[in-house]
């Protein structure tokens, strides 16, 4: 069967561009579906969706935006469209993979149609923004981002080899059939190389029992990834050993998941055993980067990049409080597990971070502010002593059976 690969283009500022890519990518055996999503001028040549197809998407009349002049205007109308477009041409088994280039309107156009699809549906971005920082346009999705080197602005020496490699790219990549895994339960875990110990004897305690576990690292990106695959239905229960992201979205830190954490596994209704893991640092760059207002706090240098920074006990009262709250909503069996001896690594009696006042701030709100039907299991031990990783896994496999997942 011939793979079908959809380019998503401004088909009348970079007609000739895509020209080019769409040869390309037939002259390696695919076949194409050109989706035109330009808001200026004509196209350079006809495209297999237009335009007023993916602005309908969108609930807007393109002609009527174009008349107002307001290019900003259409272009978010257009990245409003494109995603429902590329998901539907997807879900009728009509393309296997999705191509764009562009500078910043072309990048938001395309990464919109891309994060519409699935993990696994080959993805390519040519951008003249891939060498910055891609947060806005990658999100959680497997974007492979080429950067252009040049603007996309016409087909010379350099353009030529970029997007032929490009076309290459994504040639390779719709032809590629992944070799089929045997299919487990899925169990979601949070990680951070203070409780990497931990982690890794629970997924391997995990594993034995006939699940996969994936790990997601708590920098953000992790936390935000892990709740959308729960969200797209895919995991049957959750062991968020690691839950530091909501100390950075509380005091400012660089590795924050925003202010949904901890809500997925809630409203989805699946097991899930939270952890205060890492609860006791935020997290910011080098230091350098510390805001001037926590100067006087309790520092420790991961690595070169990294400073973490010691939470307060009225930081933690808060954060138990913020989890309470998320608990509170759960729609399934949830649990919440504290080691009395320490949070982190660097949390242990001995280390800069140990703090047992900071860390029962965090105990006595969440256990004033949580619902009646959650249970709390404090155990004396840190959060990487082995007993503390197989106290947890017991108790998420038992919500499993219990519920029958």
């Amino acid at each position: 069967m011939t793979k079908i690969v959809a380019i998503v283009g401004t088909l009348d500022t970079k007609g000739a561009d895509f020209q080019f890519l769409r040869d390309e990518i037939v002259r390696r055996g695919c076949g194409v579906l050109v989706i035109d999503v330009g808001v200026v001028g004509e196209p350079a040549f006809a495209p297999d969706v237009p335009r007023t197809e993916v602005a309908a998407a969108a609930g807007v009349d393109l002609g009527a935006l174009q008349a107002a002049g307001d290019r900003g205007e259409a272009v978010a109308a257009m990245a409003r469209g494109i995603p429902l477009v590329v998901r539907r041409l997807y879900d009728e088994g009509r393309i296997h993979g999705v191509i764009s280039m562009g500078g910043g309107a072309g990048t938001l156009l395309g990464s919109s149609a891309m994060r519409a699809l699935p993990v696994g549906v080959p993805k390519v971005l040519v951008s003249t923004v891939a060498s910055g920082d891609v947060a806005a346009y990658v999100g959680m999705s497997d974007i492979a981002m080429i950067h252009s080197i040049v603007d996309v602005a016409g087909v010379n020496s350099v353009s030529r080899k970029v997007y032929g490699n490009a076309a290459g790219a994504i040639a390779g990549m719709v032809a590629h059939e992944t070799a089929a895994g045997e299919d487990k339960p899925i169990i979601a875990a949070t990680m951070f190389g203070n409780t990497t110990r931990a982690v890794n004897q629970a997924k391997t305690e995990l594993e034995a029992q006939g699940y996969e576990v994936l790990v997601f690292h708590a920098t953000g990106a992790g936390g935000r990834t892990m709740e959308a695959l729960i969200d797209d239905g895919h995991v049957t229960a959750v062991l968020d050993m690691t839950t530091t992201e909501w100390a950075d979205e509380l005091c400012g830190g660089v590795l924050s998941a925003g202010p949904h954490r901890l809500e997925a596994a809630a409203r989805a209704g699946i097991p899930q055993v939270v952890v205060p893991g890492c609860i006791d640092m935020c997290n910011f760059w080098a230091p350098e980067t510390v805001p001037e207002k926590y100067r006087e706090r309790t520092f420790y240098k991961w690595n070169p990049n990294i400073t973490l920074m010691r939470t307060t006990p009225e930081e933690n009262a808060r954060l138990g409080e913020i989890f309470a709250e998320k608990l509170n909503a759960a729609t399934g069996p949830v649990a919440v597990y504290v080691p009395l001896k320490g949070f982190s690594e660097v949390d242990v009696e001995g280390k800069p971070f140990h703090l047992p006042e900071a860390n029962q701030a965090f105990v006595d709100a969440l256990r004033a502010h949580l619902r009646p039907g959650i249970e709390i299991v404090e155990m004396d031990v840190d959060i990487n002593d082995p007993r503390f990783s197989s106290a947890t896994v017991a108790a998420l496999l038992e919500m499993v059976t219990q519920k029958g997942a």
